[in-house]
């Protein structure tokens, strides 16, 4: 191609003739389905408007707060006191030390989409960035609603606790807007045993909420049962899991039950029993999840919370949290293969953390796939510190080299921002440079029908009919 390329141009990432056209032809015409991230229910039902951009834009973004930290700001700035202001211009400051970082290309795509922005975000473009933006933000069309509809996005799917009124998911079910927001079901609490004191705690408001006194295991079982039925009569089509790694025991169910009742006495679990706990309780979920014909989703393999000093003053979820180096492969094939015997294995979808793993969740995935429909058992798309240009090509030609590229459910945001939503982009931008590359090496033909088919079906088609979404 001939034409040079600009940055954030039109033709961003697309380095063929081919690329461009099948980004610009087939991808970018497709609506977005997130049927994986950490947006307030609350926000999206009561069509927040927001006061300034960093409310919008620095407020939960811990990969933000990552980068400023590696950049020596002071945690004032980050998520202490500071003016809103302030804080911004911490993060401008910090912005120009991202290049080559995927935050440089994300921050500039967001100020790009939303704002109409082209300036390069840095210290001195900053006062004038921010002025510009906070008009805009109050604006009736950059409420959040019209934020998500402006970019496509017909159904978002946020995480939500067993424990949830979702009070906010039925407002929104009353208001006449096409964007569908629905609840996903997140069990963590239910089986994170490790502090006996709040996990005990936990489990008495679970045992509230559900009407079910919770002694025994089985009391635990028939208490989330009764959250899966509440939340599946809300529209709930999925359930999320976030594990270092799946526990998983053959004996699961009868150690279960000695491990729960020493836990519910008040007496400290070891790590085995921990893990053993958590195995036994997320097979009978799975087998309820089954019944439900929901999808289950594991994301495999963080290691969280390793500054302890800053956990205690921050809480968890604040950028403390990294790739882990956990034995995945024995555990989980038993854990996939005990529900697959009995014909109660859901629709799966495996996210590793650890890129040393794309090759044990590529193959695995295909293990258990048996015809029912296409890609039951999926590899997701490449996870957090992975969501990335580098990333995402690794994973995607791992899946096309040990599984069916065709068959994959693609992107999800995976974020707290509703800024983020040019995530989406990237990653179909990535995905049509791949193989507008391959098509211009002769590697697949020059049929750009054949090809953008495919291209749709995994940035909207596949996960439409998945999830069975209407």
């Amino acid at each position: 191609m001939s034409k040079p390329i600009s940055f954030l141009g039109e033709d961003f990432l697309l380095h063929t003739d081919s690329a461009c056209e099948l980004y610009h032809d087939y991808a970018s015409t497709c609506a977005i389905i997130d049927y994986h991230n950490h947006l307030s229910p609350k926000d999206i039902a009561e069509n927040r408007k927001f006061e300034n951009l960093t409310a919008i834009w620095l407020e939960g973004d811990h990969y933000k707060w990552r980068a400023m930290r590696a950049n020596g700001v002071n945690e004032r700035f980050i998520t202490g006191n500071a003016e809103p202001k302030e804080k911004f211009l911490a993060w401008a400051k910090t912005v120009p030390a991202t290049l080559r970082n995927p935050l440089y290309h994300w921050t500039h795509l967001e100020l790009k989409r939303y704002f109409g922005v082209d300036e390069l975000l840095n210290e001195k473009s900053a006062p004038e960035i921010y002025k510009h933006c906070n008009s805009k933000l109050q604006q009736k069309d950059f409420k959040v609603q019209s934020l998500l509809t402006g970019m496509k996005v017909k159904v978002v799917c946020s995480t939500d606790d067993p424990t949830d009124s979702l009070n906010h998911h039925k407002a929104m079910t009353s208001q006449s807007t096409d964007l569908k927001m629905l609840p996903t079901f997140r069990p963590d609490k239910a089986y994170a045993s490790g502090h006996v004191e709040n996990y005990n705690n936990y489990l008495d408001s679970l045992s509230e909420v559900s009407g079910v006194k919770i002694e025994l295991f089985g009391d635990l079982i028939a208490a989330l049962k009764n959250r899966i039925d509440y939340f599946d009569s809300h529209g709930c089509k999925a359930a999320d899991h976030g594990l270092e790694c799946i526990g998983y025991d053959v004996n699961g169910w009868e150690k279960g039950e000695l491990i729960f009742k020493k836990i519910r006495t008040g007496n400290p679990l070891t790590g085995e029993e921990q893990q053993i706990l958590q195995g036994a309780a997320l097979i009978e979920l799975s087998k309820l999840y089954h019944e439900k014909n929901w999808v289950q989703q594991f994301h495999i393999g963080a290691i969280r919370n390793n500054n302890s000093r800053l956990l205690d003053s921050l809480g968890p979820d604040t950028g403390f949290d990294s790739v882990g180096d956990f034995s995945q492969s024995r555990n989980l094939s038993s854990f996939l293969n005990k529900l697959d015997q009995t014909n109660q294995l859901a629709k799966t979808i495996l996210y590793n953390l650890n890129p040393a793993d794309n090759e044990v969740f590529a193959t695995m995935t295909a293990n258990f796939c048996d015809g029912s429909i296409p890609g039951k058992i999926q590899w997701g798309s490449a996870w957090w510190f992975l969501d990335q240009k580098d990333g995402m090509e690794k994973q995607m030609n791992t899946l096309s080299n040990m599984g069916l590229l065709a068959r994959f459910v693609g992107m999800v945001t995976d974020s707290r921002s509703f800024l983020s939503f040019p995530r989406h982009e990237y990653f179909r931008r990535v995905l049509c440079n791949l193989l507008g590359n391959d098509i211009a090496k002769g590697e697949l033909p020059n049929d750009l029908k054949l090809i953008g088919t495919m291209v749709q079906d995994i940035c909207y088609n596949n996960v439409k009919n998945y999830f069975e979404f209407e």
